[in-house]
């Protein structure tokens, strides 16, 4: 490498301070290095192109398939691989080492549409939906979130009623990723009474449009979408038959804050990785920028935080296989864990220089990606004060 050249992405060098490596099974490890291989191979040659464009390169849908990354912890008669919760961890970090939008992706396919499928849907739902999402011949996409109604999904106003014997659904949803590829979407809406229901909303049905948000600075190589819902009919088969209420929805996104806890810390290894390499081939005052006490204080600092956040996230992995557990404990590793990736990234930029805000580097790109993943799926003052009613038994949300 030239002085100019300071980074070299396939010497791609994880830190594993802890020996994290000696608690994984055989099947973690294979499953990780495999789509390590698939990210530094075909993901990390393109992807700053893709996110300068504002793209999301589909042709890795195909990919993502092949090694089964679509649903994987699902059986294998729905198209899963059978993974268990640690590998399912690992493919999501390995997938945000490449790219957040990437892992949104696989994220969103897994635990917010055939999830919801699997957990929830009939028999037919399964068989129709489930096989051709994990094989990535269609393309799912989840709203919740709408224009008015974001940390407080209780308040949604999307609607719901029934017309003979199907339903007609009316609402707008917003930041909804893959919406505008989708060829389906699971809608959560309130019926007449009140109560919120989930459906399987073709996105070719008359009445629906998939409009792109394309001005964002951030996650520039997803899709990322609205959902507008204009007196939509669809049959009761359309409907999730195993659940009402909240508890659709939120379950949904206990699931995707697992993966996201494990994602933004590959995300986090990048950038320390990134800026560890520059600091040791990058030279100024006669020798390496890394053998000054600031430079090395600040790589400190990022390995720090990153082997508390591993450590975190091995634990929840343990509890989520054995089925004990919590979704608070989802909300304290996703508050801590998209922090600490944050704090990774703004200090490895520093690390990195003026050269640090251009593509030369992932880190800006990364660093852009996290103030949405920081944001989404539960913000860090709504997580705080989950966690915060956990331990005091007090609510603070009324």
């Amino acid at each position: 490498m030239s002085t100019s050249e300071t980074w070299d992405p396939t010497a791609f060098d994880p830190p594993d301070f802890y020996d994290l490596e000696a608690l994984l099974s055989e099947e973690a490890r294979h499953v990780r290095d495999d789509v390590r291989t698939v990210v530094t191979e075909e993901v990390m040659p393109i992807i700053e192109k893709y996110a300068q464009r504002g793209e999301f390169p589909r042709h890795l849908i195909s990919t993502f398939a092949e090694h089964g990354l679509l649903g994987s912890t699902l059986p294998p008669e729905y198209g899963g691989e059978g993974h268990s919760n640690i590998a399912y961890g690992l493919i999501m970090q390995e997938l945000e080492r490449g790219d957040s939008g990437l892992r949104s992706f696989c994220s969103v396919t897994g635990a917010l549409v055939m999830y919801p499928i699997w957990q929830y849907g009939s028999d037919a739902q399964r068989e129709r939906w489930l096989p051709a999402l994990a094989n990535g011949e269609a393309i799912g996409c989840f709203g919740l979130t709408e224009p008015d109604v974001g940390s407080n999904p209780a308040e949604m106003k999307t609607r719901a009623r029934r017309d003979g014997d199907g339903w007609v659904i009316d609402g707008h949803k917003r930041w909804s990723t893959n919406a505008t590829i989708a060829d389906v979407a699971v809608i959560w809406a309130k019926d007449e009474d009140d109560t919120v229901r989930g459906f399987l909303v073709e996105t070719d049905r008359d009445g629906v449009e998939t409009p792109p948000i394309d001005d964002s600075w951030s996650l520039r190589a997803a899709v990322t979408s609205e959902v507008v819902l204009d007196d939509v009919r669809v049959p009761d088969a359309a409907r999730l038959p195993e659940v009402s209420g909240l508890k659709g929805p939120l379950s949904c996104l206990t699931q995707a804050r697992y993966g996201i806890c494990w994602g933004t810390i590959g995300a986090a290894m990048a950038c320390f990785d990134t800026a560890r390499q520059h600091a040791q081939n990058r030279e100024q005052f006669g020798g390496p920028i890394g053998r000054f006490q600031l430079m090395q204080e600040r790589l400190v600092d990022m390995v720090q935080e990153i082997t508390k956040a591993q450590l975190l996230n091995w634990r929840l992995g343990t509890l989520k296989e054995a089925g004990t557990m919590r979704p608070q404990q989802v909300s304290l590793a996703k508050r801590n864990n998209c922090q600490t990736a944050l704090d990774v990234a703004r200090s490895a930029r520093q690390v990195l220089g003026g050269n640090g805000v251009t593509s030369m580097y992932p880190v800006m790109r990364h660093m852009n990606n996290l103030e949405s993943v920081v944001t989404y799926e539960g913000t860090h003052e709504v997580h705080t004060l989950i966690v915060g009613e956990d331990v005091t038994g007090l609510n603070a949300f009324t």
